[in-house]
């Protein structure tokens, strides 16, 4: 089906596993679409019948002509005004908490998914999407003559992936003979017969990355930090050691269920079962110890990178020769063999020391049970089903998901994210309106003006501040929908990139293929030139929006052009409160403490004097103390400002540069946007908060409230709608708000509050380890880790001095 007869991609089949009846499908498809008509006529009606002339809230609109009062009774505004109606609770005042007045309604309503910890506004964007990926692997049968072989072999790896009877029946063989044979074994099955006299660890972590699992470490091909026309290694701690250790170490009953998952998922693959205790226990210790070198570093917020040539000594007596032996043996193995002048990134680099130091320490049964463990965890869902209910356990006490996703669905999303350009092509050329790009690029050029406006009127930065804020803002780029060269014969590009994926009927066999695959060409990727049109991040189908600071662009997929937040047929308040907000605070990013120091090329480069850096600074405290200042109540936990003040400020000024950005649009075409029905009270700007407000309604349970206050670098939806709307005069005229309400800007001043202690609550987070620390008789970690922190940093500044060409950087964090 073309795109063209797509208009929206919220209208997506929903998917079947039983093949496709050709003849009944149009059938199908006439019914559906008169039930959908019929639906969305019964809403008008009653939308229009009970439409009541009210007196607005506040009368004040950039338009007063009599004809801005009709009525937008097309399918998708009578949608649009079902969920505002839906969403809003009029016995709040907006005045006093605006996210309960375009909320409350909503979050009354919401029951969360048991495969979900949370639930918002824009989980059916989700649900669309995964219907989509979902549809278009498993829609018809394979077709070999008419079908592009990379979309073949992507469909064949999906129909492995959802064949659980063949899963059961392969069991566990391939995946316990490429330990054996690849790994060295996993000692936890085999008792007292594994041999560790010849364990290399990095033999083992560098097997592991071949094959696309990075742990501890991750070794990735990027831009280079300094400079962006130019490709460089980049080495930091695994994601997966943040998240995917001890779940929470001040309560010992997850501790003990996290250890029982690991134990049980042993017992079920060991013949000798004698040392899953005892080894599951020293693969605890191990971990609280990684733990705490993340800890450490959290507390003093040290944010070091250091930036060196592969072949620098410093670098290699700083991480160990062996450590930069296992990189150019890595690279080496996709065929790149490194130069000495090649550029090395390492982020968290006092992490990484620490976490080498350990498994020096450490028994290399200890290392070796780590290694393979997490390896066995991430690969479990595509095991029997005795494995995937282990791992859904596992998973559950992470991510806090009390069912698992449905197999079509999490198979569907892992080729979306592992054979990312050829199902996000088959995905737009399928259900993506082409001409739904029109519009945001519209929208971010309008969006670019005000933001040029906004910087010549600022009075906190000087003359020469400006000049080089304008010329980056003149040239960041924007990405919508998906790339241009999809149009251009792309296939055929992707059909020689994805020659050698070739799968059969084996999903664990499919499985290893295809990680280890992905590794070589990304590995092969540091030869390449850098193609700054390239989307090498965010794909078409990702649904988020993205800035790249050494790209200087913006990317907003085509995944993520759906209601709430967009549609071509929705009136532009409504546009511009939804993806205008977001492509106002992407804009944004590119000034926030790290962007600030590249230039419009995504070279480093210091855009701003000392003197306007230090005005930000201050503008910046007063974003913190007014954070802070906020405690989410269904936990009774206060938000950190510090930690959040990046997005804080991008969601505040992305807010205030859609608004202008739509009263611009609205004042040079006058009684374009009509009312929606049943809103007729609200003004058009009313209904663009109303828009931004609704786009962020979220119900969470409390486990997750808790983890994203601790995880998340963003403040919690409530707080990202009311933290921006006190914060703008032009909310408060909307509304009629007075200094005296709560969602009023004035709030904002008022003598500053005794702040706390930098690194508090972290510090509370690191001495609450200690009850387990004495469970495990390990305390004694704790307070050398304590005392070592100032040698470490001693050692690092010694390197310093020991070579020019060896730099450390303080602040930046990417």
């Amino acid at each position: 089906m073309s795109a063209e007869s797509r208009p929206d991609v919220s209208y997506t089949a929903v998917p079947t596993n039983e093949p496709s009846r050709p003849r009944n499908r149009c059938t199908y498809l006439l019914v559906g679409t008169i039930i959908i008509l019929l639906i969305c006529g019964a809403i008008g009606y009653f939308l229009l019948r009970h439409e009541r002339r009210k007196e607005t809230i506040h009368t004040q609109t950039i338009t007063t002509d009599d004809d801005t009062q009709d009525l937008c009774t097309t399918p998708e505004c009578i949608q649009a005004a079902h969920a505002l109606l839906e969403s809003i609770d009029e016995t709040v005042d907006p005045c006093e908490n605006f996210y309960q007045f375009s909320c409350g309604k909503w979050i009354k309503n919401a029951k969360i998914p048991a495969e979900n910890s949370k639930l918002n506004s824009l989980s059916q964007m989700k649900t669309n999407l995964q219907n989509a990926l979902v549809d278009l692997l498993s829609s018809s049968p394979i077709n070999e003559r008419t079908e592009p072989k990379a979309i073949i072999n992507a469909r064949r790896w999906y129909n492995s992936c959802i064949n659980e009877s063949a899963i059961e029946e392969e069991g566990v063989d391939v995946i316990l003979s490429f330990i054996n044979k690849e790994l060295g074994g996993w000692p936890i099955l085999l008792g007292d017969k594994w041999d560790g006299s010849t364990f290399d660890p990095y033999r083992v972590i560098l097997t592991l990355s071949q094959y696309n699992h990075f742990m501890p470490y991750r070794v990735e091909t990027t831009i280079d930090l300094k400079n962006s026309s130019l490709r460089s290694i980049r080495i930091k701690p695994s994601i997966d050691l943040t998240v995917n250790l001890i779940p929470t170490t001040v309560d010992l009953e997850k501790t003990a269920t996290y250890l029982a998952i690991f134990q049980k998922f042993a017992a079920a693959l060991a013949k000798d079962s004698s040392t899953i205790t005892i080894d599951t226990l020293g693969v605890l210790k191990l971990e609280l110890r990684i733990q705490l070198a993340y800890l450490r570093s959290q507390i003093l917020s040290l944010n070091i990178v250091l930036r060196a040539s592969i072949g620098n000594l410093a670098l290699a007596n700083f991480l160990g020769h062996d450590f930069i032996n296992y990189v150019e043996s890595l690279y080496r193995s996709a065929n790149v063999y490194l130069m000495d002048t090649d550029i090395v990134t390492v982020i968290f680099p006092e992490i990484i020391h620490a976490i080498t130091s350990i498994f020096e320490e450490e028994s290399p049964r200890t290392v070796q049970n780590f290694l393979i463990w997490h390896f066995m965890i991430d690969q479990a869902w595509k095991m029997p089903k005795k494995f995937r209910d282990l791992e859904q356990q596992y998973r559950r006490l992470f991510d806090m998901i009390s069912e698992e996703k449905a197999r079509t669905v999490r198979c569907a999303e892992y080729l979306g994210e592992t054979m990312g350009p050829v199902i996000s092509m088959t995905y737009t050329n399928k259900y993506f309106n082409k001409d739904s790009r029109k519009e945001p690029k519209a929208m971010v050029n309008n969006i670019r003006d005000v933001f040029i406006n906004m910087v010549n009127r600022s009075t906190w930065m000087d003359s020469h501040s400006k000049t080089w804020t304008i010329k980056k803002v003149q040239d960041i780029k924007s990405k919508v929908g998906y790339p241009d060269y999809f149009e251009n014969a792309y296939m055929i590009q992707l059909e020689k990139q994805y020659a050698d994926y070739n799968f059969n009927s084996s999903l664990m066999l499919n499985a290893l293929k295809l990680i280890q695959l992905n590794s070589k060409n990304s590995l092969r990727t540091l030869r390449d030139p850098v193609d700054k049109d390239e989307w090498m991040i965010t794909l078409p189908t990702t649904l988020t929006a993205t800035y790249h600071i050494l790209l200087n662009d913006i990317t907003i997929p085509a995944a993520f052009l759906q209601k709430p937040l967009f549609s071509n047929n929705l009136p532009k308040y409504i546009n511009y409160g939804g993806i205008g907000f977001v492509i106002g605070h992407e804009m944004v990013h590119g000034f926030d403490d790290d962007a600030r120091r590249y230039d419009m090329h995504g070279n480093e480069f210091s855009l701003w004097t000392n003197m306007t850096i230090e005005a930000f600074h201050e503008l910046k405290q007063c974003i913190v103390d007014q954070y802070n200042s906020y405690t989410l109540a269904q936990v009774n936990q206060q938000v950190k400002g510090e930690r959040t003040k990046d997005e804080n400020l991008a969601d505040i000024v992305g807010l205030k540069l859609a608004f202008y950005a739509y009263r611009k649009w609205a004042q040079s075409h006058r009684n374009v946007d009509k009312k929606l029905p049943g809103l007729t009270k609200y003004s058009a700007e009313q209904i663009f908060f109303l828009s931004f407000g609704h786009a962020w309604c979220e119900k969470m349970s409390n486990a997750a409230a808790e983890s994203y206050l601790i995880a998340d670098i963003h403040s919690p939806p409530e707080f990202r709608v009311i933290g921006s709307t006190s914060n703008f005069v032009e909310f408060d005229q909307s509304f009629d708000c007075k200094p005296s309400q709560r969602n009023s800007r004035k709030q904002w001043f008022r003598p500053k509050t005794k702040r706390r202690a930098r690194g508090q609550s972290e510090l509370n987070t690191e001495l609450s380890i200690l009850p387990v620390f004495a469970l495990l008789n390990n305390y004694e970690i704790y307070l050398k880790y304590r005392s070592t922190t100032r040698m470490l940093l001693h050692s690092l500044s010694v390197l310093v001095r020991k070579t020019t060409e060896f730099t450390i950087e303080i602040e930046h964090d990417f």
